[in-house]
């Protein structure tokens, strides 16, 4: 019995890990407005997204697929954000931490 639960405990973690997200690939789609390194200020309305911590950037996305913003790209970043689950939002934000 306990062999059994091993193998399906290892099996499970295999299988949730196949499926996390990856912050460097979705990052691929936002080199281009915000910079290699997410050093780039966008619009003058943006702030380089690596002066950002976690939280603000996940919170920004999470505004984004409303179509609204603090920073006023509402409309530019809904089609962006609105296919990122709330583990996309969270793997990117964190992915973007490495990058400074």
């Amino acid at each position: 019995m306990k062999k059994i639960l091993i193998v399906s405990g290892i099996a499970a973690m295999l299988a949730s890990s196949m499926f996390a997200a990856d912050g460097a690939t979705i990052y691929k789609k936002c080199i281009a407005c915000h910079g290699q390194k997410a050093e780039k200020m966008f619009n003058n309305k943006v702030p380089a997204l690596s002066s950002l911590d976690t939280a603000t950037i996940v919170a920004a996305l999470k505004e984004y697929k409303t179509g609204k913003n603090s920073y006023g790209m509402g409309a530019m970043m809904k089609p962006i954000a609105t296919p990122l689950s709330d583990a996309d939002a969270q793997a990117v934000a964190e992915y973007i931490q490495t990058l400074k």
